[in-house]
């Protein structure tokens, strides 16, 4: 009988690091059977980066980087199959999303940076990998493809359900009653946070959003980044580094009229209340039961707390209370995606995306 275990590999837009999972897909719901994360090496995490915008030698510093990722990749693979105690030769797939350096749909293309065929070697197992770039070619957005995941999981037949990842970026999925689904990014997630913090406290993210808690909204600012025309465009959109940076970040304040008043922690509060206003904004044409978070954000007890403020009587909770705890969804989606791949099955959702119809998503590498 065919396995039914694959592996799951993510590198988000936070560049922290690699999640990987191995999950068990033989019953009717996904089942994590071990999880391993590693932070990225500074060196690496550094050029990542680096290529997120134009610089010299891009092309050379690329490859190398993808080759890095893959190491990287292969030494998550290891430590989770021996945490496991698993071998290579039962798992069916490595599903590997790689690093997003760019993405231009409106421009036909999506490049996230990985080496498969040198996970494939490293690793002895079949690899899929660059999923998002045959939707792109079918005219879509090639993002977010997780609502497809969402909605074969997470789904009820009993209440109308948002899922909202909070990563780098935040994406959202509707899903119906029906299974009707709609979803797109809403905007930064933790993205935008992350940099701030780094550049004034010294930390990769603010645990539990507890510095933003000692500031204050700046309405100004806040109504200034919200006007950026992304929030208002209609679906199907998705977006990434390429907008929402420290570039964005630094001529929103530089048009906030009371710039020399900002403190440091104000500013935070602000970023905090945009990832939420975008995210309950993104709800507000669709009438929803329930909401679930997962991603980083999901940590975020601030975060948490304003989009219940913002949500009313709809109760807002982590998807560890539908089954899969919330810093891992990510990674089970690409292992599902893996499996779809590898049985020729669609794993997009022309009505997310865009695209022109379903299609087979990712390239498969054999072991």
């Amino acid at each position: 009988m065919e396995s039914a275990l694959a592996i799951g590999l993510m590198s988000g837009t936070s560049l922290d690091g690699v999640d990987a999972a191995l999950v068990d897909f033989s019953g009717p719901a996904p089942c994590v059977r071990a999880t391993h994360f590693a932070t990225f090496a500074p060196a690496l995490r550094d050029e990542l980066f680096a290529l997120q915008s134009g610089g010299a030698n891009e092309i050379e510093r690329a490859a190398l980087a993808a080759n890095g990722l893959a190491r990287a990749y292969a030494a998550g693979v290891d430590a989770l199959l021996q945490d496991a105690g698993t071998s290579a030769g039962s798992v069916r797939a490595i599903g590997a999303h790689g690093q997003t350096v760019r993405h231009r749909p409106e421009l036909g293309f999506t490049i996230q940076l990985n080496n498969p065929t040198l996970l494939a070697e490293l690793t002895r197992i079949t690899v899929v990998a660059d999923f998002r770039s045959r939707d792109v070619a079918a005219g879509g957005q090639g993002a977010p493809l997780a609502p497809a995941f969402h909605r074969a999981f997470f789904g009820s037949a009993i209440e109308r359900r948002a899922v909202v990842n909070v990563g780098g970026i935040a994406n959202l999925t509707l899903i119906g009653k029906d299974g009707g689904t709609r979803g797109f990014d809403t905007g930064p997630g933790n993205v935008l946070m992350d940099f701030w913090c780094e550049r004034h406290r010294g930390r990769s993210f603010d645990d539990a959003g507890a510095w933003a808690g000692t500031g204050k909204v700046v309405p100004g600012l806040l109504e200034v980044m919200l006007r950026d025309p992304y929030f208002a465009r209609p679906a199907p959109k998705s977006t990434g580094r390429d907008l929402f940076n420290p570039a964005w970040l630094a001529r929103q304040i530089a048009q906030c009229s009371i710039v020399e008043a900002l403190e440091p922690s104000d500013v935070q509060a602000t970023l905090l209340e945009l990832t939420a206003r975008s995210i309950a904004d993104g709800m507000a044409a669709q009438a929803v039961d329930a909401i679930f978070v997962c991603g980083g954000g999901a940590r975020n007890e601030g975060l948490m707390q304003r989009l219940q403020a913002l949500m009313g009587a709809t109760p807002v909770r982590s998807t560890a209370a539908i089954g899969i705890p919330p810093e891992w969804v990510e990674a089970v989606a690409f292992a599902w995606f893996a499996l779809q791949a590898i049985h020729g099955k669609p794993a997009n959702l022309p009505q997310v995306t865009g695209a022109r119809g379903l299609r087979v998503l990712g390239a498969i590498y054999p072991a």
